[in-house]
Parts: structure tokens; C-alpha cells; sequence
């Protein structure tokens, strides 16, 4: 078998297993529902009867995160991207992401997007790679800075250390393969190229750090504001280090959207943070209600749109 063969067979396989992986989780999220089933019907009756104004106000925050969306993915290309189809595809994409796992969904759609738009491929690849590695960047820089503002925010743990000399031993690993390995060095060559041009322009690089700052902000905001509706006493700080702790843990996951496993995450880490559990329950039935059901099928309708103008 060719490696042109080979690759098709290799990527139907590792979709039978991310597609196995989610029929899992969501089959523990599942049970888990139906074991708590008494704590799901209390938090739904107290979601019903949150204050409006801070609804809205969350509502608001959903809709700034497809914004924000659109100018880091403008940030990550040196080229100019139409704005309106750049926010449209954005929006279509969160759509698709909670149809297929590991945010394959929102991958595939700005992908065919900015090829659509002339980039190469790989360019496009790359573009992508950057954004979603400057995401991650800055969220873990958000929880430090979280935690340097407020050191009472969470307990650090014990093991801290311990997790913290793995860390510079894990990055040795990760540059000793791509020296290794010719084919790694000349991937990640092309990859910083890029990254060079980008940073090149400042308002690129602004664009590209500003809007993965601001929209991993604005989905802290939008579970801020349900937690204010429902009349939850939390500090803001807590609940702002519970979303980023529990977007970082549900990324190990590889389900739909986070469906499951963002949602057992950002449960637990509000409970540990002081909510009582039908109370946690309410705010992420809430923050899912506004960043994902709702939106769902009018994503789906401009996504189908895009693709018949040849926009995807």
C-alpha cells in the first residue's frame, strides 16, 4: 500500500476512534443525568425563573464571542478576509462544531473557508494550527494572571511543583522529536515562517492575541452573567477560573462541541468553587442554552447559505 493509499485508511481509522471516544462520553453524560436526575429538574426550574436583564446581558456576551472569533482568525493570516462572510463563517462554524468531534466541525468550515479565499492548504492548515495554539496560550496566561491578581481565587495544590518541573521536560520532548524528525522541522519551519510574516504587522499580531484574549473573556462573561441571574453569590474571579479550568480539561476530550465533557467539567469546577450543585447545573444549562442550542439551528441555516454561494 502507498502512502496515498494509506492516508485515507489512517484518517477513516482515527475518526472510528474519535467517534468511539464521544459515543462514550456522552453515554457517561448521559447516566450521570439520569443518576441525578432530581438535581437536573431543580436546576432547570431555577433557570426558569432567572432575572431577564441578566440574560440579555449574556446574550450579548454570546454574540460578542463569534466577533472575536472572526478578528483572531483575521489576526492569524497576513491576508485581508472579507469581514461580513468572516463573522458569518464564524458563526457557522460553532454550528458545525458541535456536529463532529474535537472541533473538527469549526476546523473543516474555516478551512474551506480560507481556501475560498485564496490561501494555499497548507497556509490555511497553518492558519488555524496558530490561532488555536495562541488560544490555549492565552488562556493559561488568563489563569495566571487570575491567580498573581487574586491568590485566594483557588488553593494550589501541593503538587504543584512537581507539576510544574514536568512541564519544561514535556517541551524538551516536544522539540527533541522535531529535531529529529526531518519531515517535523521542515513542518514547523513553514509554520514559524508564517507566524514571522503575521507578527510582522502589528495590528495582525494585535488582532490575533486581542481576539483569543477577548473571546475566551466574553465565554467567562456569558457564565459571569447566569450566574448573576440566577442570584448565585460567586465572585466573579471564581467563576472565571472555573471556565478556564474546565475549557482546558474538556479539550483532552474529543466530543462534539464539549458536549459532555465541558459541561461535567464546568459542573464540577463551579461546585468546587462554592456553587451548591442544582445551582451549577442552572448556570451550565445557561451557558449551553445561549452558546449552543439556541444558536444551533440558525448556524446551520447561514452554513448552508455560505456553501451556496460558494463561500465554503
Amino acid at each position: 500500500m502507498t502512502a496515498a493509499e494509506g492516508l485515507p485508511v489512517a484518517v477513516g481509522r482515527r475518526l472510528y476512534v474519535q467517534l468511539g471516544i464521544t459515543l462514550m462520553v456522552l453515554a457517561a453524560a448521559g447516566g450521570m443525568l439520569a443518576a441525578h436526575r432530581a438535581t437536573l429538574d431543580s436546576g432547570t426550574d431555577r433557570l426558569a425563573a432567572a432575572d431577564g436583564e441578566w440574560l440579555v446581558l449574556a446574550c450579548v456576551a454570546a454574540v460578542g464571542t463569534w466577533v472575536c472569533a472572526a478578528v483572531a482568525q483575521q489576526g492569524a493570516v497576513v491576508e485581508r478576509l472579507p469581514r461580513g462572510r468572516l463573522v458569518a463563517a464564524q458563526f457557522a462554524a460553532g454550528a458545525a462544531n458541535h456536529l463532529l468531534p474535537a472541533g473538527a466541525g469549526a476546523a473543516a468550515v474555516n478551512l474551506r473557508f480560507l481556501t475560498r479565499c485564496g490561501l494555499s492548504t497548507r497556509r490555511s492548515a497553518t492558519a488555524l494550527a496558530v490561532k488555536a495554539a495562541v488560544g490555549g496560550i492565552v488562556r493559561c496566561a488568563l489563569g495566571v494572571a487570575l491567580l498573581l491578581a487574586s491568590p485566594g481565587t483557588v488553593r494550589l495544590s501541593a503538587r504543584l511543583p512537581q507539576v510544574l518541573v514536568l512541564l519544561p521536560v514535556a517541551a524538551g520532548a516536544v522539540v527533541l522529536a522535531v529535531a529529529i524528525s526531518g519531515r517535523l522541522r521542515r513542518m514547523v519551519g513553514r509554520a514559524l515562517a508564517d507566524v514571522r510574516d503575521v507578527h510582522r504587522c502589528p495590528a495582525r499580531a494585535c488582532a490575533l492575541w486581542g481576539g483569543s484574549a477577548a473571546f475566551a473573556l466574553l465565554h467567562a462573561g456569558v457564565i459571569v452573567a447566569v450566574v448573576h441571574a440566577i442570584g448565585l453569590g460567586l465572585p466573579a474571579g471564581r467563576v472565571v477560573m472555573a471556565y478556564l479550568v474546565a475549557s482546558g480539561a474538556a479539550a483532552l476530550l474529543p466530543t462534539p462541541g464539549g458536549l459532555g465533557s465541558l459541561d461535567a467539567a464546568l459542573a464540577l469546577a463551579l461546585t468546587a468553587a462554592g456553587a451548591p450543585g442544582p445551582a451549577a447545573v442552572s448556570v451550565v444549562l445557561g451557558y449551553r442554552l445561549l452558546t449552543g442550542w439556541l444558536p444551533m439551528v440558525p448556524g446551520l441555516l447561514v452554513l448552508a447559505l455560505l456553501a451556496r454561494r460558494s463561500a465554503l
